[in-house]
């Protein structure tokens, strides 16, 4: 299974396909034009038409080598660190002193002195990648397993004391349900001793939250109904672990329990093409907050999967007057 010691975010060499790196790479590009504009404009008043006509020339520099940077993304991540660093200048170098000539060529900007737009480019250019290997240094595999650690250690407590409680409350009335719960809690500490480093297969973490579910179900009886909703996903597909089971468990806790008629938890897994869309919804009856108390796991979740996908994965909410969605969003590949 995938771990997060191959997450492209603990390479020091950027993953020029992810979304967050290409943000970094337009903001810091940009930020470094516009102090250039300020310092060559022989006035303040001057900047801005300075900056747009230096962003004539960076934006379409800065899209190709992009381009050029993503699709050899693991030709340069074989590469030794600095053989890598290197093409990736002399890349972003020739493009600049290429696109410099054609503008000079077409009478859309001044002749410049040969390598001068090359070396400026290279220039910034080494600054975002010294900024990406320290970037990455901060997310070194040790570290952002230590996180992901101290994360899982903030939800198994309260995930395994609420699952003990639900076995509890069955033993004297329904003594043979009660036996049956605590075979269902064994499967839910196996997993929840899970590393956290590792993914895990979008089945099991279906099956650790349908066992959940099930184990709930003893204590609530009919006032918990469950609509499993899973399309045409590949149930192979590596996720973070303990992404369901504590959404479940405020839904449960949160917007069925405290109503006297209980309701149902809705749970919607699709693909929608290159990303695996996980919904979790519940009711909140009306005056009923649905959405109090679900702060600590959906934090906690949020904070994982920046570690592993960066900007890639989002959680979303949508609180109704009768309803409380919880929405992950995760991109559908490997990562390497």
């Amino acid at each position: 299974m995938t771990s997060i010691r191959h997450f492209p975010a603990t390479h020091p060499l950027p993953d020029w396909r992810n979304f967050g790196v290409m943000l970094r790479v337009l903001l810091g590009a940009n930020a470094l034009a516009a102090l250039a504009a300020l310092l060559l404009a022989p006035a303040t008043d001057d900047w801005a038409g300075r900056y747009v006509e230096l962003a004539a020339f960076v934006e379409p520099l800065l899209l190709i080598s992009l381009a050029l940077l993503a699709g050899l993304r693991d030709l340069l991540w074989r590469l030794p660190l600095r053989l890598g660093q290197a093409l990736a200048l002399a890349l972003v170098g020739g493009l600049a002193e290429l696109l410099a000539m054609q503008g000079a060529s077409l009478g859309l900007a001044e002749p410049a002195a040969p390598g001068r737009a090359a070396l400026l480019a290279v220039a910034a250019a080494w600054l975002l990648l010294g900024y990406f290997e320290l970037r990455a240094r901060a997310h070194s595999p040790a570290l952002a397993e230590a996180r992901l650690a101290a994360l899982n250690a903030r939800i198994r407590p309260h995930f395994l004391f609420n699952s003990l409680n639900a076995v509890l409350t069955l033993i004297r009335s329904r003594p043979q349900q009660a036996e049956a719960g605590l075979e269902a809690l064994a499967d839910l500490f196996r997993a929840a001793m899970r590393d956290p480093g590792e993914l895990v297969s979008l089945a099991d973490e279906i099956e650790l939250g349908r066992q959940y579910l099930e184990l709930e179900g003893l204590r609530l009886g009919p006032r918990l109904t469950v609509d499993w909703q899973i399309g045409p996903v590949a149930r192979d597909l590596p996720i973070p672990p303990l992404m369901l089971q504590p959404l479940l468990e405020n839904a449960v806790r949160h917007g069925i329990e405290p109503l006297p008629e209980g309701g149902t938890v809705r749970i919607a897994i699709d693909r929608r093409g290159d990303e695996l869309s996980i919904a979790i919804a519940n009711p909140t009856g009306g005056g009923a907050d649905g959405g109090e108390g679900h702060h600590i796991a959906l934090d906690n979740i949020r904070e994982r999967l920046a570690l592993y996908y960066d900007l890639e994965a989002r959680l979303t909410i949508e609180a109704g007057p009768d309803s409380y969605e919880v929405r992950i969003t995760l991109p559908c590949r490997t990562p390497r």
